[in-house]
């Protein structure tokens, strides 16, 4: 359940990322939640495999899905967060926004 409001609110956030600066706001909110799998899964997955092998003296067999899931989320979120910085970081260099100029009728240059 814990998983599914995550995916939820990462795809919200770049849905709203990608609508502010006009881009195509579904693909990148799948492209959101694909790097969220891409941390969790991959990134983290090698990390923790390789952590289990060689520095424990158990094995990866006996964890429980639950608990690798828990081990794996840190991961994926972080791999989301730094995609949605960066994406952020692009955009508002490349794209500019619409200034609401209904507001500056009537002010001299100066006020602006």
């Amino acid at each position: 359940m814990l998983n599914i409001l995550l995916i939820y609110f990462i795809g919200k956030y770049f849905y709203q990322l990608a609508g502010k600066y006009k881009q195509n706001k579904w693909l990148y909110a799948i492209l959101g939640v694909g790097s969220y799998y891409l941390g969790a899964i991959v990134i983290g997955g090698i990390l923790v495999g390789l952590y289990v092998e060689f520095m424990t003296d158990s094995y990866i067999e006996n964890y429980s899905k639950r608990t690798l899931g828990f081990i794996l989320m840190p991961f994926g979120i972080g791999c989301a967060y730094l995609f949605h910085y960066l994406l952020e970081k692009r955009w508002r260099k490349t794209v500019d926004l619409v200034k609401d100029e209904i507001e500056d009728i009537g002010k001299t240059q100066e006020e602006n």
